[in-house]
């Protein structure tokens, strides 16, 4: 790897040993990728993906403490992945017991180090910290130094940032540095899609679900989607927006996508076009059969197929403002029809603090409460790691949350059907 006399100088000790600890990782990370070069991180702020206080990861509260006692702190302030914890969450005595001694007993002692790191302040935590209400909205062509996947995707191919996905304390060792290897979706090259795929379905698709079959079948590669924007349109408006949220947090999760290209409407298919797919890429078509065909091929890992949800999550990754306010009016036109007036499965919304903090300001917030819906900031996948959560039936509509965790899967639709009318229908 060629460096400049600035990243030789860090790497020889200029910057004490610590730093040239940094720069080292991060050489020796970028050469297993072909990487050349480094490159200047330009965005205003970072984010990282561990911000859970987990009992064994003692390796990285000691990495967190040497950094912090040579100043090797990040470059930029960051935000955070989701916490773990809200006691306002549905958890019985011995679950909480779990969590708060044998899980994430040091959460309290982790945050701390992230203070001192640069956390960007106590509302920093989210997964989708991209969202106008969280302030980390990276620009379009910055380059970033991020870690979660369906941040990573979100930036990527909605704003036109570039990163790669990178793997936790990476992104912090990218910002401590100020510096990233260059390769993969950081270059030109990297960013021509390999898959062209066509979008033949009767009717708009549900994000998830299309965002899973694509994942799967393209896995790593990058996607260029194309029939999708007739059911989105020509703008990235909030409707928008919210759709390739959770359809790129499928692709992520459900395969490994950085980037993907909606024809017509991300910002550098509506700039290039038909010249972002590579001359040999490959093609997948996507009718209703095949949605279907992906659907009915979710293994159902309950122990019990025909029990009883005890628990729904919606938002993985995070509520937007507007989906809040959505869900709000399907829940209680659901509710009115079938002559209820609470939800049939003690629900949770997650969402991010600042987006919380903005519905709790709208007529809309004591309604949702009305329902019976409990709404929080934590992370869905963290709860149900607790091993006494995890064979609970829990349901849920993000295709992400049924990836890595028992929860099992129903679309938005069947998942409302549920709340208002009992089931599953």
């Amino acid at each position: 790897m060629v460096l400049t006399k600035e990243q030789q100088d860090i790497l020889n000790g200029a910057k004490g040993e610590t730093m040239a600890k940094v720069m080292k990782t991060l050489i020796m990370y970028g050469e297993i990728f072909g990487a050349e070069k480094l490159v200047p991180v330009t965005s205003r702020y970072n984010h990282l993906v561990t911000s859970f206080g987990l009992k064994a990861l003692g390796p990285v509260y000691d990495l967190m403490d040497q950094l912090i006692e040579a100043g090797a702190v990040s470059g930029q302030k960051f935000s955070a992945d989701p916490r773990p914890l809200d006691p306002k969450v549905p958890a019985n005595w011995l679950q909480n017991l779990v969590f708060k001694k044998f899980m994430y007993s040091k959460q309290d002692f982790y945050e701390n180090q992230l203070k001192q790191l640069g956390l960007m302040n106590e509302d920093a935590f989210s997964c989708a910290c991209y969202l106008d209400e969280q302030g980390n909205r990276p620009a379009r062509g910055e380059v970033l130094s991020w870690a979660e996947s369906s941040a990573v995707v979100y930036a990527n191919s909605v704003l036109g940032a570039r990163c790669n996905r990178n793997s936790g304390i990476m992104d912090l060792m990218g910002s401590v540095a100020g510096y990233v290897p260059c390769f993969g979706l950081l270059t030109d090259e990297g960013r021509k899609a390999t898959w062209v795929v066509r979008v033949e379905t009767t009717k708009k698709p549900e994000a998830q679900l299309l965002g899973s079959a694509i994942g799967m079948k393209v896995m790593e590669d990058v996607p260029y989607v194309v029939g999708l924007d007739r059911w989105l349109g020509q703008e990235l408006n909030d409707d928008a927006c919210a759709y390739l949220k959770d359809f790129g947090a499928a692709t992520a999760s459900n395969g490994a996508v950085g980037l993907y290209h909606i024809d017509g409407l991300t910002p550098e298919a509506k700039d290039l076009g038909r010249d972002l797919i590579a001359p040999d890429a490959r093609e997948y078509v996507i009718d209703d059969a095949e949605l279907r065909r992906v659907k009915d091929s979710y293994p159902l890992v309950w122990k019990n197929p025909d029990a009883a949800p005890k628990l729904c999550f919606v938002g993985c990754p995070h509520l937007s403002l507007q989906q809040l306010k959505d869900w709000t009016l399907r829940l209680e036109q659901g509710l009115r029809a079938a002559g209820r007036k609470k939800v049939t499965v003690p629900t949770v919304f997650t969402t991010a603090p600042g987006v919380k903090k903005a519905f709790e300001a709208t007529v809309y917030a004591p309604r949702l409460a009305g329902a019976g819906v409990i709404l929080s900031c934590i992370c869905p996948l963290m709860y149900m790691n607790n091993p006494l959560c995890g064979p609970m039936p829990v349901i849920t509509c993000s295709n992400k949350l049924r990836t890595y965790t028992t929860a099992r899967y129903y679309t938005e639709d069947e998942i409302l059907s549920i709340l208002t009318k009992g089931g599953p229908q």
